[in-house]
């Protein structure tokens, strides 16, 4: 398939700029693969579409507050340094984006929390691209956590608050490494969580941390030509474990968002089950593409010609899912990271 297959047009007004109150009050839409009907429900109604010995599977990555914004020595320009990712723990070395680049050369510093932080500039990697070294005292992610801004996606037209920290934010969130949230998440609370597990289906916890090349534009026409970005994952031989067992058992491995869904599908054993496993994926899901773990998918609704359309567009069937789009738009139901969920079964 062609880059241009995943176009579609969406009115601006059904981008969400706010999460809806309570959580899982959001719509959901739900898609059913075998007859290619729509049904249109709460998200409350998940708990309708799980049975005992399934499993419910969660990325529990968790957001930083990786926008800070400093002033550059000697000038005192204003720079936003976007934290992307670290590189060397020992040395405090990230890679990050700077604005306005144009500004920020090597062996600049730029300071933050009035001279108690600060970076240096220590190498080129993109036009906006830099790799920094950070010096500081303390723990470097509560130092962040304190001065930082919640990293909201761009289209969301409005700069972030203090309620976005809790919001941007899934309930079962544990481990700091994401610049983006797991969106498809971000719909359930702890009460729907605990009626869901006493129905006997049983919550999995995987990693996986989002970056931003979650949204990074795809540039080529030929798909097979794009290059995803690398992203840390881990599945805890736990985790492998009781996922197995719904796969040996016939119950269904119910996933919760695209990142949670790659993470599974990069560790894949010959005959059809998921190992434990811990490292880095670029793997990159497109149509065709034949599912090993996943047999229902919980997800957002995604921009136009983005690898998270594409890959719910693999699991779905692409004329299915531009079908359920259009149904999206004329029903209003709302869009992309604070949006509305989807259930596809």
């Amino acid at each position: 398939m062609k880059l241009s297959d995943f176009k579609y047009p969406l009115p601006r007004n059904l981008v969400a700029k706010y999460p809806a109150k309570p959580r899982d009050h959001s719509h959901l839409m739900v898609l059913n693969r075998a007859d290619e009907s729509i049904e249109d429900h709460r998200f409350y109604d998940i708990v309708d579409y799980l049975a005992k010995g399934d499993c419910l599977v969660v990325n529990e990555t968790k957001v930083f507050q990786a926008r800070l914004f400093g002033k550059k020595e000697k000038t005192n320009a204003k720079i936003e340094v976007f934290l992307l990712r670290e590189l060397n723990a020992e040395e405090n070395i990230w890679d990050v984006i700077v604005d306005p680049a144009r500004k920020v050369r090597i062996g600049n510093k730029i300071f933050f929390d009035n001279g108690k932080l600060w970076c240096e500039v220590i190498d080129n990697t993109t036009s906006r691209g830099r790799t920094v070294r950070f010096n500081h005292k303390g723990d470097f992610f509560k130092i962040i956590e304190r001065i930082g801004i919640t990293p909201l996606p761009y289209y969301i037209k409005r700069d972030a608050t203090e309620k976005d920290k809790e919001a941007y934010q899934t309930v079962y969130a544990r481990v700091l490494g994401a610049v983006a949230a797991p969106t498809a998440g971000l719909h359930f609370t702890k009460q729907l969580l605990r009626k869901i597990e006493s129905k006997g289906v049983k919550t999995v916890p995987v990693l996986l941390h989002v970056g931003l090349g979650s949204f990074r534009p795809v540039e080529v026409e030929d798909l097979t030509k794009h290059k995803m970005d690398s992203e840390y994952y881990e599945i805890s031989p736990e985790a492998a474990q009781i996922i197995n067992k719904s796969i040996d058992t016939k119950h269904n491995v119910v996933v919760v968002g695209t990142s949670t869904a790659r993470a599974l599908e990069s560790s894949v054993t010959s005959d059809g089950h998921l190992k434990s496993s811990k490292g880095w994926t670029d793997k990159f899901i497109f149509p065709p593409y034949d599912f090993k773990i996943v047999d229902r998918l919980i997800t957002n609704f995604h921009l136009p010609e983005s690898t998270l359309l594409m890959l719910v567009s693999a699991f779905a069937g692409h004329e299915f899912i531009l079908r359920a789009y259009k149904r999206g738009i004329k029903e209003r139901y709302r869009f992309y990271s604070y949006g509305d969920a989807m259930l596809i079964m």
